[in-house]
């Protein structure tokens, strides 16, 4: 594996802002830069992005590349893989990494399809083996019960990074880069689908994969009316609702909170579970998480064993006590 160099992350731009993932790979790209002793590439695609591409060099890079496109949020997946595969192809990387968003898991095995390479998804952790200079890929298996390491044979190495599975980058503005635009077109007939339409659906607070605190209910809560503790919870500490499956597929709350294989992935600094008995899809979405705090009024619930702590107890009557607690403790 010897005639690709360097390592290219691909970062996303929405509404003319680095969407957070991207400091975050390129704080894995740093890494992996020094590792193998080969310069780090962002590429960006949007219109006039060349403010953040600098912010890009102020975060790790040693060259950004933009491609004048619409930006990733809205969602056109042919196209990005069309555009980033030509970035690929001229490039030539050893290494490409996505985010494990909803665009990244959408784009990163088209592209490895279309590079005749393999691709990896939702890894926790990347680095290089000193012996073979492989990329090593860590990720969950058996519904986060274990972690496994893949290896890419071929060329590139294309993997995506779950959110908050690594340290962001920290901005340095005095760092100096080059600016490289990409003039890449992409035939209309490269394009199988279309947006036809956009639905913006208002979000209460922080963003699930943005959170760094989030208590998340599940089909123990019993209804809609019992979430109201659990935000009061979450407000108090800086933090977001999530959800497990149950509480969607009956209505209560919407798919967009969903946490778990089939929702969204989050790791954030503390996720205290609240009526979540801990399927293995609930664990997929959040066993990358710093610290898991449990309640739940069976003792044999699963999600214990993957708790730092746990309180048994039924939680009308937990809730009330913890929230005061919390309080009293952030007041003093």
């Amino acid at each position: 594996m010897a005639e690709n160099k360097g390592i290219l992350i691909c970062g996303e731009v929405v509404d003319g802002k680095l969407a957070a993932i991207t400091a975050e790979l390129l704080g894995a790209g740093k890494k992996l830069s020094a590792e193998l002793e080969q310069p780090l590439g962002a590429l960006l695609i949007g219109k006039d992005i060349e403010e953040v591409a600098q912010e890009t060099i102020g975060l790790g890079a040693d060259r950004a590349y933009t491609i004048d496109g619409p930006a990733f949020l809205d969602s056109l997946p042919d196209l990005y893989v069309a555009l980033i595969a030509a970035a690929c192809e001229k490039l030539q990387p050893s290494v490409v990494i996505l985010g494990q968003t909803d665009m990244g898991r959408d784009v990163a095995p088209r592209l490895a399809a279309k590079l005749k390479t393999t691709a990896v998804l939702d890894c926790v952790g990347l680095e290089i083996d000193p012996e073979t200079r492989a990329l090593l890929q860590t990720r969950p298996v058996y519904g986060g019960n274990a972690t496994a390491v893949w290896v890419t044979e071929s060329q590139p190495q294309i993997a995506t990074l779950r959110p908050r599975s690594v340290m962001a980058a920290e901005s340095d503005t005095s760092r100096t880069g080059e600016i490289e635009p990409l003039p890449i077109v992409v035939e209309d007939s490269a394009i199988k689908g279309k947006l036809v339409e956009t639905v913006k659906t208002e979000v209460e607070g922080i963003k699930l994969e943005d959170a760094k605190v989030i208590v998340a209910g599940g089909g123990g809560i019993g209804g809609p009316e019992g979430f109201e503790k659990l935000r009061e919870l979450a407000s108090l500490l800086g933090g977001t609702v999530g959800v497990t499956r149950v509480p969607c597929d009956e209505g209560w709350l919407p798919l967009t909170m969903e946490i778990g294989q089939t929702g969204r992935i989050v790791g954030p600094d503390l996720y205290i579970a609240v009526g979540i008995s801990g399927a293995p899809q609930h664990m997929a979405g959040c066993s990358g998480s710093k610290c898991i705090v449990t309640i739940n009024k069976d003792p044999d619930a699963n999600l214990f064993k993957e708790s730092n702590f746990g309180i048994v107890g039924d939680y009308k009557q937990v809730m009330p006590a913890f929230i005061e607690k919390c309080r009293e403790l952030l007041s003093s």
